[in-house]
C-alpha cells in the first residue's frame, strides 16, 4: 500500500493475479481519492473536478510500464465536493512479469495545480497452479472464467471498514490449479498476532480458475488494524496470503482502541449517551456505536457525522497549538476549551496586579481572555510558570457551559 497525506491525499494498493502466460503476471494498481482533495469548478447544475493518475514501473533503471490517465469527476452538489470518504476510485490493470519494480504513483489535481507522489519497491510475484492471487478488499466483484481476462471488480484500495457503520467487508481472492473445489482457510489476526475469528471457504471453479468472495464480519474483527491470512487446504499446495484490513470509527478519525475513543470523548457526547458506550458488552459495541452516530450526526443524508469530524480536527488543531502548555495539548486548558467549545470570536491579554495562583511570587499576572459571543460567555487564562491555567471562575463556567453544548 501506498499513502500520500498531501498536498492531494490519496491511498494506492497493489494486487498481484494470474495471467494466461506463466512468465505474466496480472497487476490491478488501484488509487482512492476523496472528493475533498480536489479542486471542483461549477458546470451548470453541477460541479466537476478533472484529474491525472500516473503509474511508472520501472525495473534495474528500464522502464517496464507508463500509465498517464485522466479523469472527471462529477458531482450532483456542492456538499459532495468536501467528502472525505473513498469516493473516487482510479484502476488501471498492468501485464507484467514476475519480479522486483520501482514504482511511482502520482496523483495531480488539475483544477488546483498540485501534484502528490509516492514512490515504492514492490515484488510481483509468479502466479499459477498452487498458487493464491492477492486478496483484495472490494465493494463489488463478479471475477472471470478465463485468465486471458481481467477481474471483473470495483476494489476498496483502503482496505477499510468504519466501525458501527458496515457490517461485513467483501474480500475477492482466486486460486490456480486443478479441481472442482479449493478449500482455503482463513484467520484474521489483529495488530498483536492474537487470533479474532477464523473460518473456511471452498472456492467454486469457474472457468480456468477458483474465485470467490469472503465476507468478514466487522462486529467480531473490532477497531483497529487487522491482518487477514488465507491459506489453501489441498495437499501438496501449502501457498497461503494476506491482506490488511483497517476497521476505525470514521473516515476522519484515527484508528484507536474502544477505549481510547470514550476518552476522547469527554467533551462531544452526553454522559447518558457515553456511559452507554462505556457499558456495552464487546458483541454490542458495533450497534451502539452506530446509535451514537445517528444521535450525534447533524446531517443524516451524508456518511460521515460533520460534527464529530469536526470534533477531531480541533483536536488536532490544539495538539498543534497548545502543545507548550501540555502534551497532548488538547487536554490542557486552552486546548479543552477549544476543543469544547470551538474557536472564541476574539483573543486579547493584558496585565494586572493580582495574585490568581499560589505558585505566582510577583503580584503581576498575564492574562489571556477568550470571547464566545454565542454563549456570552468570557473565559479568563492566567499564565502561570510558563503554562496558561484557566482561573477558578472561568474553569467552573467552560464546564458549564460544555456541558450544556454536548450532543
Amino acid at each position: 500500500m501506498l499513502a500520500a497525506p498531501s498536498p492531494v491525499a490519496f491511498v494506492g494498493k497493489i494486487s498481484s493475479f494470474a495471467s494466461s502466460a506463466p512468465d505474466t503476471t496480472l497487476v490491478l494498481a488501484s488509487v482512492s481519492i476523496p472528493n475533498r482533495g480536489l479542486t471542483f469548478t461549477r458546470e451548470g447544475e453541477r460541479y466537476r473536478a478533472p484529474y491525472e493518475v500516473r503509474i511508472l514501473l520501472t525495473r534495474d533503471g528500464v522502464e517496464v510500464a507508463n500509465v498517464n490517465a485522466t479523469e472527471i469527476v462529477r458531482v450532483g452538489s456542492f456538499r459532495e465536493t468536501s467528502r472525505t470518504d473513498e469516493s473516487i476510485i482510479f484502476q488501471h490493470y498492468l501485464h507484467v512479469a514476475p519480479g522486483i519494480y520501482a514504482l511511482s504513483l502520482s496523483v495531480r489535481d488539475v483544477g488546483g495545480s498540485r501534484t502528490a507522489i509516492q514512490n515504492a519497491t514492490i515484488s510481483v510475484p509468479a502466479l499459477g497452479t498452487g498458487r493464491l492471487s492477492t486478496p483484495t478488499l472490494v465493494y463489488d466483484a463478479s471475477g472471470r472464467s478465463r485468465l486471458d481476462s481481467v477481474p471483473q471488480l470495483l476494489a476498496s484500495p483502503r482496505s477499510s471498514a468504519v466501525f458501527g457503520r458496515d457490517s461485513t467487508v467483501a474480500i475477492y481472492i482466486e486460486g490456480y490449479g486443478q479441481g472442482n473445489r479449493l478449500p482455503v482457510r482463513f484467520v484474521v489476526r489483529s495488530d498483536n498476532g492474537n487470533q479474532i475469528w477464523r473460518d473456511s471457504i471452498a472456492l467454486a471453479r469457474n472457468g480456468s480458475l477458483f474465485s470467490g468472495v469472503v465476507n468478514v464480519p466487522i462486529s467480531t474483527v473490532g477497531v483497529g488494524i487487522a491482518r487477514v491470512f488465507f491459506a489453501r487446504e489441498d495437499s501438496g499446495t501449502p501457498d497461503s496470503v494476506s491482506a490488511p484490513l483497517f476497521v476505525s470509527f470514521g473516515e476522519d478519525i484515527p484508528l484507536m482502541s474502544f477505549e481510547d475513543m470514550l476518552g476522547y470523548l469527554r467533551f462531544f457526547g452526553t454522559p447518558s449517551r457515553l456511559s452507554a458506550l462505556r457499558n456495552a458488552p464487546p458483541e454490542r459495541r458495533a450497534t451502539v456505536w452506530a446509535e451514537f452516530l445517528r444521535a450525534t450526526d447533524p446531517v443524516p443524508e451524508t456518511p460521515v457525522n460533520e460534527d464529530l469530524e469536526s470534533y477531531f480536527g480541533r483536536i488536532q488543531e490544539a495538539n498543534v497549538q497548545f502543545r507548550m502548555d501540555r502534551n497532548p495539548g488538547w487536554l490542557s486548558d486552552r486546548g479543552m476549551v477549544f476543543v469544547a467549545l470551538g474557536e472564541p470570536d476574539q483573543v486579547y491579554e493584558r496585565n494586572v496586579n493580582q495574585i490568581l495562583s499560589p505558585t505566582q511570587t510577583s503580584s503581576t499576572a498575564r492574562l489571556q481572555i477568550w470571547d464566545y459571543r454565542q454563549f456570552n460567555a468570557q473565559l479568563v487564562f492566567y499564565e502561570d510558570a510558563g503554562r496558561w491555567r484557566l482561573t477558578r471562575g472561568s474553569e467552573t463556567e467552560f464546564f458549564s457551559l460544555s456541558t450544556r453544548r454536548q450532543h
